[in-house]
């Protein structure tokens, strides 16, 4: 079994910082975190030179990056997605899905079944993210319109059926004819029904929470604000977000989507618990930017990526990002202000714990899975160690 000491590192835990810490490692597992030197004869070494040590990113709205979409339909794909971003620090992923035929979405847990036993390299697979494709059209967004439909109580129960053993999330828009019921069975079949690319007004949107759904995707991104119908005002998803305490919310935090003053208040509404920090990429993270394509390479949608986002080839709208992990972090710490070790609790312990795997991961803590990162003040990434395994050294850090 292999044994790792690290040493001189700055370590974050969800509440504080511990300087000049010591991170034991056995195997797979942390063994012991520790604010002081301790011996440990036979241990590998690895100075952190000062630099932060941190708990392994996890990103649960994630559908490419390195030039590959997990709408491709190739094993390739999600092995290659995982490796990109795991140089950026992501450690664990949900791999999403975008609106498509019901074939589509049975070859995709097909094909995350095959990669996720070959996955050895890259970020480690924590289950689907099914986004779409019971949408509202007038919310599609960068979401193909051609196959958004309402909920089909026998279309679901048999991707469902199929999927069981990877399936942990759906994101639907609630309002919809048979959306109701459809998160009870979500629900009942321990998979987190989200709210997503919707019309609903509060009103909607409590009946929902009430009856399973918990959680906002990408909050402000395709969903209603306040509107007006006849005189009257309503309030929207996003103030319901707001409004109901018990709604987890994820965002997308590259500084574009939201920009700082839209960061700052879902912080200070929300607080670090309820918000996990997602990059939505596509393909073209870690990609230089220019034409692109969101979705299938062969069939999606041309996009362009220009001034660190992808938008629509008609510049009409965001056709989703381009972000890594770690710009998630500079962002908030650096443009909303947020402190790093909240930001990183935003992006380890809160997505860890939305999809039920805190006990194993999103925070340093002796039995927990060696995902563990190293990055300077830059959040610049030198080492990424997914259980154990180093996967990732920067060329400047030896």
């Amino acid at each position: 079994m292999r044994k790792i000491k690290i040493i001189n590192g700055n370590i974050i835990t969800p509440y504080r910082i511990i300087t000049n810490g010591t991170v034991l490692i056995s195997g797979d597992h942390i063994e012991l975190i520790s604010e002081k030197d301790i011996a440990a004869p036979g241990y590998e070494v690895i100075d952190a030179k000062g630099y932060y040590v941190s708990p392994g990113f996890i990103d649960i709205h994630i559908h490419g990056g390195g030039g590959h979409d997990f709408m491709d339909g190739t094993e390739e794909a999600y092995l290659k997605i995982a490796e990109v971003h795991a140089m950026y620090g992501t450690t664990a992923m949900a791999p999403t899905t975008l609106t498509c035929a019901r074939e589509d979405l049975l070859k995709a847990v097909d094909l995350y079944r095959s990669a996720n036993s070959k996955n050895i390299k890259g970020a480690q697979f924590i289950g689907m993210h099914l986004e779409g494709p019971y949408f509202a059209l007038s919310q599609s967004g960068a979401q193909d319109p051609r196959y958004i439909r309402n909920p089909d109580v026998e279309e679901y129960r048999e991707i469902i059926a199929y999927g069981a053993d990877v399936i942990k999330r759906w994101s639907v828009a609630p309002e919809l004819p048979g959306a109701i019921e459809m998160g009870k069975y979500l629900r009942a079949n321990g998979i987190i029904a989200a709210i997503a690319h919707t019309d609903a007004i509060y009103e909607e949107v409590l009946e929902a929470v009430e009856n399973g759904y918990s959680l906002a995707t990408h909050l402000y991104s395709a969903m209603s604000g306040v509107t007006r119908r006849n005189t009257y005002r309503y309030a929207g998803v996003i103030e319901s977000a707001f409004l109901i305490d018990a709604m987890d919310v994820e965002i997308i935090a590259d500084g574009i989507h939201l920009p700082p003053p839209l960061l700052k208040l879902v912080y200070k509404i929300k607080g670090p618990d309820r918000i996990a920090l997602i990059t939505d990429a596509m393909r073209g993270a870690g990609m230089p930017e220019g034409e692109s394509v969101l979705g299938n390479k062969d069939t999606g949608l041309k996009v362009i990526i220009e001034n660190g986002v992808a938008i629509m080839a008609d510049r009409s709208s965001f056709a989703g990002s381009v972000a890594t992990a770690d710009r998630l972090i500079r962002t908030m710490v650096r443009m909303a202000d947020i402190p790093l070790v909240e930001a990183v609790r935003m992006l380890s312990k809160s997505p860890a714990t939305m999809m039920g795997v805190e006990s194993e991961k999103g925070s340093l803590a002796a039995g927990k899975d060696a995902d563990i990162l190293i990055f300077d003040d830059n959040i610049n990434i030198k080492i990424t160690m997914i259980k154990g395994t180093v996967v990732y050294t920067s060329t400047d850090f030896a």
